[in-house]
């Protein structure tokens, strides 16, 4: 069905901030698509001696602003769309925090659970093989995403490097600590969401010492976001979490640390101690401060927009939101903080990386987090501003930001 296409999705979002923007018909067409896409063959050799062919992409979406970046999937259902969508997507993500970075993304076809330790490091060279050419420090620059890991990333840099007889550690990043990565990478999506969330608590007068709030998925991000809320924003009660097996709650309070051990010892949240049982669908219509949705896209749509009672919702997650249940939220008054603001953490400490590994100085862990909490503070704010001046809900005042930036570099280039 073409309106679950994402890249059509991708299209549609990037169409609705032009026409708020008035660009004109030759700068929105230029937009709404990939400047460069790469399809790839790549043969592995399987342990047991055969060949598997397996299938990879590169999409390069918009470079106007800088070289592109952007994550490497590894799933059985990646197709060139969902690729370009997330390409488009990382594309918006890098302006609105504006790092001089363009959005890029890549995938390979083919299910890593299927596959030895060995058969993964083969592939994962036969990738850098079959696309190095257009890979680059000043080019494009991937990263770790769904499925694919720091291990994967430094046979990656391994194999470029080996391929142009350099050192270019600034190729990847998500690498190992000991291979150029930086400090501050785990948790940075997450926490860049605090400040986020912290900025918005100002801007809605709420006590964040006193919010309660609620995690939807508790992998890493929403691990390191129940951890982080108490951390950053100096208290908060957290009151319920769930994951792919089902959820807890307990009006008084979860200790949010021994969640995290209990979900890292029994690989579910569901039994925690001194907790009712509640389900995902309910744990979304809670009555809390802050709603933290970390897991799947489209569990807010316009089914249960109406019942959302969340005075913030941070979007670790990417597309937990429908375009429709934007709508209504935002009639609500549910302040949403849409996903490639409240996650552009992750991509800005990978920016962080790049630096760091093109000069060859790296920085503390304090000035990671420091010049991150500068870069998602300022961005917040500049997407409030654009919010509440041209009284438009907060995705699309994120997106005007984005588009006007890269439609501005790709005009001053005259490309368009």
């Amino acid at each position: 069905m073409s309106e679950l296409n994402p890249f059509k999705i991708a299209q549609a979002q990037l169409d609705e901030a032009a026409a708020k923007l008035g660009l004109d018909d030759t700068t929105r067409e230029f937009l709404r698509w990939p400047q460069r896409e790469f399809k790839v063959t790549i043969p592995v050799k399987m342990d047991d001696g055969k060949t598997k062919i397996f299938h990879g992409y590169r999409v390069q979406y918009n470079s106007s602003r800088g070289p592109t970046k952007g994550g490497l999937r590894w799933h059985p259902d990646e197709t060139i769309d969902t690729v370009r969508a997330l390409a488009a997507w990382m594309t918006w993500k890098t302006a609105v925090v504006d790092i001089p970075l363009g959005g890029g993304k890549g995938g390979v076809t083919c299910n890593p659970k299927d596959l030895s330790e060995n058969e993964k490091e083969r592939l994962a060279r036969g990738y850098i093989r079959a696309v190095g050419r257009m890979l680059g420090v000043t080019k494009d620059v991937p990263a770790p995403d769904v499925y694919t890991t720091p291990q994967i990333m430094a046979w990656m840099m391994d194999e470029y490097e080996t391929i142009i007889g350099e050192k270019h550690p600034a190729v990847i990043t998500g690498k190992p600590l000991e291979l150029g990565g930086s400090k501050g990478r785990g948790d940075a999506t997450a926490r860049g969401g605090m400040f986020t969330v912290r900025e918005a608590c100002k801007k809605l007068n709420i006590d964040p010492k006193k919010a309660t709030y609620a995690v939807q998925g508790f992998g890493n991000a929403g691990q390191f976001a129940a951890t982080l809320h108490k951390e950053i924003l100096g208290g908060g009660k957290l009151i319920a979490i769930s994951d792919s097996s089902g959820g807890v709650f307990n009006k008084d309070g979860i200790d949010p640390q021994s969640a995290v051990n209990f979900k890292l010892e029994t690989g579910k949240i569901t039994g925690f101690p001194g907790t009712k049982p509640i389900s995902n669908e309910a744990l979304l219509e809670l009555e809390v401060d802050v709603l933290y949705p970390s897991a799947l896209e489209n569990v807010i749509t316009d089914k249960n927009a109406n019942n959302i009672k969340a005075k913030i919702s941070c979007e670790l997650a990417n597309g937990p939101t429908t375009p429709e249940a934007d709508k209504i939220l935002y009639k609500k008054g549910v302040h949403v903080i849409p996903d490639f603001l409240a996650n552009a953490g992750g991509v800005t400490v990978s920016y962080f990386e790049q630096v760091q590994n093109t000069y060859n100085y790296y920085w503390t862990l304090e000035d990671v987090q420091k010049q991150l909490d500068a870069k998602m503070t300022k961005a917040y704010n500049d997407v409030y501003d654009m919010h509440k001046k041209h009284n438009v809900h907060m995705r699309l005042a994120a997106y005007m930001i984005s588009v006007d930036r890269v439609a501005k570099a790709s005009k001053l280039r005259g490309w368009i």
